[in-house]
Order: structure tokens, then sequence, then C-alpha cells
């Protein structure tokens, strides 16, 4: 028989364990807040396996595929995650039962470490089966001990899942309804082209929609982080690509206005800048601008004279030009550092069509000049 010297490590490692694991879940479930803390067990766990999943998706060229494939990594990574908990401490209450040298009824041979972790398996899932029994003091409160904890580990998962949903299912739905207002995927010219000068009224309403749902975004995502990884139905949506198009319409907004009718617009800006610089501190991410320029001089030029077709032109556009780029220098590093680390594209400011139509006026000017 292994003697107590070399059992009371044991002890220690299988009380850590399980302390390390109910306080790990108990910050990811129930508490309400952001964690700043590094060194946690779901934070470690969906660092060693997004990486390698992700790695796997940049490989599929098809993007509905790939969207298909990092759809997957949301649920499949909460699941796991739920069972690598209950398995520690499975394991945890196993090794302290065979590190105390906990007497228990078996049939057969003396207890060995798998018995005992047998033991905490049919006490943490409260199967209640009965071969194997505790006996004494000891045994039977770490019996009871681990039933209720295993109980209430249970509740918890059972509150767990339709908290989540349900705070997926409010981000998805706001993100579906921008489709009529802003194309699919979502660009600030199809904004602009949509609502016209008729319907240009409706954009504050429309943006103070939006400030409330990115303020329940950044509320839930900072929550549950998990969230993050919960793709969005179609391949052509994303709740970073949405984010990302309200973000760039706002400071458009704010870079042409000259009066009070900017003053929705800064808010939501606000908001919505909040939420991606929160965002990124939650996945330790360092803010850095893209590869490429997102919006040229012609775009921009484009985007100013649809502006001013709606009745809000700018008084100067050297003006508003140098301050869109620099609210852009604001918040563009962080959503790029999103996009990166999720693999979630960023939307382009103009929409595909008007890049094409952009391309064949080019070429009829170029061939009139040719002529």
């Amino acid at each position: 028989m292994t003697s107590h010297v070399i059992r009371s490590p044991v002890a220690l490692i299988a009380v850590a364990l399980i302390g390390i694991v109910l306080w790990d879940a108990f910050e990811t479930i129930v508490l309400p807040r952001r964690v700043t803390r590094r060194w946690r067990l779901a934070r470690i766990f969906y660092r060693l396996t997004w990486k390698p999943w992700a790695g796997i998706a940049r490989r599929i060229t098809t993007r509905a595929r790939r969207e298909s494939f990092l759809g997957f990594y949301g649920p499949l990574s909460l699941l796991f995650l739920l069972a690598l908990w209950a398995a520690s401490l499975v394991l945890g209450f196993g090794a302290l039962h065979w590190s105390l040298i906990a007497t228990m009824h078996t049939p057969g041979e003396p207890p060995s470490f798998g018995t005992y972790v047998y033991l905490s398996g049919t006490t943490f899932f409260t199967l209640g089966l009965g071969d194997v029994t505790p006996r004494g003091p000891v045994a039977r409160g770490l019996t009871v001990l681990e039933s209720g904890v295993g109980f209430g580990f249970l509740a918890l998962v059972i509150g767990y899942f339709p908290v989540l949903y349900n705070a997926f299912s409010r981000r998805e739905v706001s993100i579906t309804l921008l489709d009529p207002r802003a194309g699919s995927p979502p660009t600030v010219d199809e904004l602009l082209r949509r609502h016209g000068r008729d319907h240009l009224h409706h954009l504050d309403r429309f943006l103070h929609e939006w400030e409330r749902w990115t303020a329940e975004l950044m509320e839930s995502h900072l929550s549950y982080p998990v969230l993050a990884y919960f793709r969005s139905q179609h391949a052509n949506q994303s709740w970073l690509g949405a984010l990302t198009t309200i973000l760039d319409a706002c400071a458009l907004f704010i870079a042409g206005g000259r009066d009070n009718s900017t003053w929705e617009a800064g808010v939501t800006f606000a908001m919505a800048r909040h939420a991606v610089v929160d965002l990124t501190r939650v996945f330790h991410l360092s803010p850095r601008a893209p590869g490429a320029d997102r919006l040229s001089a012609s775009d921009l030029e484009r985007l100013l004279h649809l502006l001013a077709g709606a009745g809000r032109p700018p008084s100067d556009a050297a003006g508003a030009a140098r301050r869109l780029a620099e609210l852009r220098r604001t918040y563009e590093p962080y959503v790029n550092a999103l996009a990166d680390y999720l693999v979630m594209p960023l939307p382009a400011w103009m929409s595909a069509q008007a890049t094409k139509e952009a391309a064949g006026t080019r070429t009829a000017a170029l061939m009139t000049i040719d002529e």
C-alpha cells in the first residue's frame, strides 16, 4: 500500500484541481462581467483548440465551406469545455478518495485507483449503481459532497445553454434586418443608396437601434466570449461585419456632417468603438491597421457624392476626408485584429456592384480618351 507521505501531495493536487475547475466554471457561467486574468482553464482551452481549427479553416478556399466548417467550432467547443470540466472534477474527486485511502465496499479484489475514479464518476453524475459503495465517515462525506457538486454543475449547464442561445438569437435578428437596408454583405454605399434623400431621416432611428444592439453585443460577448465564435446563418453575414459597417457609416456621417444631424451618429460610433476595443482586450489581441486601405480615394469621392445626393453634402470635401481618416484610425486597427483572429473578413465600403460599375465607367473613359 502506498504510504501517506506519497499520497498527501496527491490530495493537495486533487483539491487544487477541483477548486480551479469550480472557480473557472463560476467565472465562465455565473459571473456577469469580464475576467481580465490571463491564466484560466477556459481561456487556455480556447487558445489551444481555436488556433488549429482556424488554421485548417484558412486552407479552405471556398468561403461557404469555410464558414460552414467554422460554424461547428462554437457549439462543439462549448460541449468539449463542459466535458473537460466534468472529467476534471471526476478525476479530482477520484484522486482525493484514493489519496485519503477512503474505505469502500467492492466486489472481488481490493480497490485500485481506477475503482476510486469509477466511484467518483457514478457519484458525480448521480447514477447510484450501488456496485461500489463508500464506507466510513470520510468516504461517505466526500461522496455526499461530490454528489452535491455534480447536481449543481448539471443544473448550471442546463441553465447556461438557453442564456447563450437567447443572446445569439437576439444578435442575429438585427444582423438579418440589416440586409434590406445595407445589402449582403453590408456596405456603406448600399446604406446610402437604399435610404436616399427621401428616407435619410430614418437613419437616426436606425442608428439608435444599432446603438442599443451594440451595447447588448458588448454586454453579452464580454460576459460570454464563446459567443464571438458563433457564426451567422449565412456566409455573407457576421456580427463583426455588421458592427464594422455601422462604424464606417457613423464615421462617414460625422466626417461629412455640418450640423446637429450627426449627434446620433456620434453616440452610436462611441458605443460601437467601445465594444470593439473591449472585445479586443478580451482576446488579448494587439490592434493593427489593415495591410491594404479599405477605402480608396475614388471610392471616398463617390461616397461623398452619395452623401450629398441624400441631402447631407459636406461643406469641405478635403476636410471631410481628413476627419474620416482620423476617425478610421481609432477603430480599424481593432476590428482588423478581431477579423484576423476570428477569420471573419471585414466588409468593403463599396458594394461589388458599385465597384464593377465604377470600373466600367473608368474603362469607358479611357476608351474615349484613346479615340
